[in-house]
């Protein structure tokens, strides 16, 4: 792993390792932090926020104005750490995930996966 991936990967741990200590369970106050607001409100609150997040990114992306793109897919990576934190994951899983893919056709991956 490259340094910088290393530190991004870094700073996705400690926002989880944050948004662990937000949940309702451990004392998240909902009053004082808005991560811990979303986890209380349960996942129709933050599940709309990133389905929010994800289109403000597509807009931005149209615009084409890479400022916005980069502070909207923050706000999106932001929500759906919450959502992982909601369900007991980390981004590590996610970063596991993405590494187990890499190297693989996109259309070989996804035709691996099970069906519906």
């Amino acid at each position: 792993m490259t340094h910088q991936a290393a530190s991004a990967a870094h700073i996705l741990a400690r926002i989880a390792d944050t948004l662990e200590t937000r949940r309702p369970e451990n004392g998240g106050d909902p009053k004082a932090s808005y991560s811990a607001k979303l986890l209380a409100k349960g996942p129709d609150a933050f599940l709309k926020k990133i389905g929010e997040e994800a289109t403000e990114l597509v807009m931005a992306a149209k615009d084409g104005v890479p400022d916005r793109i980069v502070s909207e897919t923050a706000d999106l990576w932001f929500h759906c750490l919450v959502a992982l934190a909601h369900f007991n994951l980390r981004p590590e899983d996610v970063l596991a995930e993405l590494a187990r893919r890499e190297g693989l056709s996109g259309l070989a991956e996804k035709a691996s996966r099970p069906q519906d």
